[in-house]
């Protein structure tokens, strides 16, 4: 994807064309060419969910920050991670799926280890020398999860929802928030306008 001018207009249309790549491997692909222009196109959605996500965990995390490990599946170019760096935050391992994505979060130099998985059709890297040191998901570790709540990912929401609801039924961990949030990033569908909201998790496991 070559270089363009990140005007609103032009971020638009790049996200609209991502929602028509429906499998897998056309979404990696789409994250591939979108990479060198990522961080300037969300800044211009002024895409909030990073920062967010940040200080939800930052407000209730009361350990060691710099000797916490933090796994940060679907990492990207590394924008949560250079927010809970500035939190005090300094162990990261990050996973994507996109290797040019992962690439930059590699050279911004916040990760110790990384690794290319696609979600849902390979296991999380649990081998990682860091994450089998400090142990993956401990008890009383945090999970912390965003997603947009406007109109064309409700679907999507009530299905997470409904598992998050499961999983802490069945004892395997706790909620400790959720905050809906009202303005999440600028609506690019064409039936929204203004700001699209979204939603933060926080998790305990137990």
């Amino acid at each position: 994807m070559s270089a363009v001018a990140n005007t609103f207009e032009n971020v638009k249309a790049v996200i609209l064309a991502a929602h028509k790549n429906t499998t897998s491997t056309d979404k990696v692909s789409f994250y591939n060419s979108w990479a060198e222009n990522y961080d300037q196109d969300v800044a211009v959605l002024d895409y909030r969910a990073p920062t967010l996500a940040a200080n939800c965990i930052s407000s209730h995390f009361s350990g060691d920050r710099e000797g916490a490990v933090v796994l940060d599946v679907a990492c990207g170019t590394g924008l949560v991670a250079t927010q809970l760096k500035k939190l005090g935050f300094g162990k990261f391992v990050g996973v994507d799926g996109s290797k040019a994505m992962l690439e930059l979060a590699r050279q911004s130099g916040l990760y110790q280890d990384s690794k290319q998985i696609m979600l849902g059709e390979e296991p999380l890297p649990i081998h990682s020398h860091h994450l089998l040191h400090y142990h993956l998901f401990p008890p009383g570790g945090y999970i912390c999860m965003t997603t947009r709540s406007n109109q064309d990912n409700l679907e999507y929401k009530g299905f997470l929802d409904s598992e998050l609801r499961q999983m802490e039924n069945e004892g395997l961990w706790t909620c400790v928030e959720v905050t809906e949030v009202e303005n999440w990033e600028r609506a690019v569908s064409e039936h929204e306008d203004g700001y699209i909201s979204g939603a933060v998790y926080l998790y305990k496991k137990l």
